[in-house]
């Protein structure tokens, strides 16, 4: 007999365009009653990466009602690969020989547990027990200069290709997609965002707000704070909290 208790969550979601850009190529989608959560960022400095972002989250947003988390992930899948085909032929099509591409990064549960699933550096963290995780790895050509020992971390931020993603939903031929398993705890806060904001709010600083306050004031705040940094680039929070039933 599983002893584990039912979870219930609360969530909330808020985009902005920043302080610099006028356009906003982020998108995000907030549906608990799917059990559903994604932030998907249009691929800086290429064409219509609002276009990518806005259909990844179009398409996601009919996902729902799965029983088991396996067929959700696989649903959710799917409608990756074939959001990434008709991007990829979108632009094949164009004279301009053009990406249009997005990152994404979405938090998909079923009862106990929850699957991180990504490409591109939209992040994921998990606020537990007063302490932050980034439960993604960014893909991105700093992330993997730092894992093969040639770049330290602390020198990530200024290196000349701190903006160059390795993976996107629309970029390259085959989409490969990250997923990490989650087991969900009372009282866990998951935030999912693009890089606007942690290019502008430290771990420490998302922690802290993460740690007080209901989903709806995470997100407003730090947002806010982002902007009062300058927001360089669009800003896109989600931010959901689970509670025991």
């Amino acid at each position: 007999m599983n002893s584990t208790p039912a979870m219930r969550w609360s969530s909330a979601s808020l985009t902005d365009a920043g302080a610099v850009h006028t356009v906003n190529q982020d998108a995000c989608l907030d549906l608990p009653v799917a059990g559903l959560w994604v932030v998907a960022d249009g691929v800086g400095g290429h064409n219509e990466g609002d276009v990518a972002s806005q259909l990844i989250v179009d398409t996601l947003s009919h996902t729902g009602g799965h029983a088991r988390l396996s067929g959700f992930v696989n649903d959710v899948e799917d409608r990756l690969q074939e959001v990434h085909k008709t991007l990829v032929e979108r632009a094949a099509s164009s004279d301009k020989h053009m990406i249009i591409g997005s990152t994404v990064a979405a938090l998909l549960v079923v009862e106990q547990y929850g699957v991180c699933l990504w490409a591109g550096d939209s992040r994921i963290y998990r606020y537990r027990d007063g302490q932050i995780k980034q439960l993604t790895r960014d893909h991105s050509q700093v992330e993997e200069l730092i894992a093969n020992g040639g770049l330290q971390r602390e020198e990530a931020e200024n290196h000349p290709h701190a903006n160059v993603i390795t993976r996107a939903v629309g970029a390259g031929e085959e989409l490969f997609l990250d997923v990490e398993l989650q087991r969900l705890c009372n009282a866990d806060r998951y935030l999912i965002c693009s890089d606007g904001l942690y290019k502008e709010v430290s771990e420490a600083e998302i922690a802290g707000h993460m740690k007080y306050g209901d989903c709806v004031t995470i997100c407003r705040t730090l947002v806010a704070l982002a902007l009062e940094r300058g927001a360089h680039d669009n800003v896109t929070v989600v931010a959901v909290k689970f509670d025991a039933a």
